[in-house]
């Protein structure tokens, strides 16, 4: 290569050199530039959920005086709790999930994501991974020292009434329903580390294992409880525990 054709090279390149600066400083101007309240795309956050999205949603319930804990982005008991109080007080249905009208109540906007967006890594909360989680704490909190098949037994009755019409539809929301269990009142179920047997037992419900057959309800018959859980059908016993439909 000579040296005029050198120098012609050197000419293009200094003339094309602002021009590729231009073109990047437009593209990372279009990508930090906010976008659209209305042309957001939000995925229906519930119970387990991770990431941006959270930390949305628990920036605005902590300004609102809804949320006292960490915004750290993890969709746990205080924002489930702090969610549900929110919807309460804004005529909301109640269930826990940050869906389109919740969404729009907070302040954000909302569009149903494509088919594409909906195969996103990010997953929904109500994952096996966090419902095991979940449950095992219950496990641990209601039926420390029963038998290994009646602590199976507790968390087969929280995944039958899922799927039964009376109860709320997710795992989370059976958990959490007011005054359904106690040691979620009493908050047991945070204080007390689940055991490895919790964690099998609570394995052993999710993959179909029901002592129970299909029972929805336990308690301790050696305890004071309500009268009218006497009225329902009992069908077996385990340790300390009675089950009944």
């Amino acid at each position: 290569m000579d040296r005029i054709e050198v120098k012609a090279n050197m000419s293009i390149i200094r003339r094309l050199r602002p021009l590729a600066v231009g073109c990047a400083l437009a593209t990372l101007v279009l990508l930090a530039a906010p976008q659209g309240v209305s042309a957001q795309t939000r995925p229906t956050l519930t119970w387990g959920w991770r990431g941006q999205s959270v930390r949305l949603v628990q920036w605005k319930l902590s300004e609102w005086g809804y949320l006292k804990g960490p915004v750290d982005g993890i969709y746990g008991a205080q924002t489930y709790r702090a969610i549900i109080e929110f919807q309460r007080r804004n005529g909301l249905v109640a269930d826990g999930k940050v869906g389109p009208a919740t969404w729009r109540a907070l302040g954000f906007g909302y569009s149903v994501p494509n088919r594409a967006a909906s195969w996103a890594p990010s997953r929904p909360v109500a994952s096996w991974t966090s419902n095991l989680e979940l449950l095992a704490r219950v496990v641990a909190a209601e039926a420390q020292g029963e038998p290994y098949r009646g602590q199976v037994a507790v968390a087969a009755v929280l995944l039958n009434r899922v799927k039964n019409p009376r109860f709320p539809k997710t795992l989370s929301g059976v958990i959490f329903q007011p005054r359904a269990l106690e040691s979620v009142s009493n908050g047991l179920v945070w204080r007390r580390t689940p055991t490895a047997t919790a964690y099998a037992a609570a394995r052993d419900a999710l993959n179909g294992y029901d002592p129970t057959y299909g029972c929805i309800f336990f308690w301790n018959p050696y305890k004071p409880v309500s009268s009218w859980i006497w009225t329902r059908r009992i069908v077996t016993q385990i340790g300390r525990h009675v089950f009944a439909r």
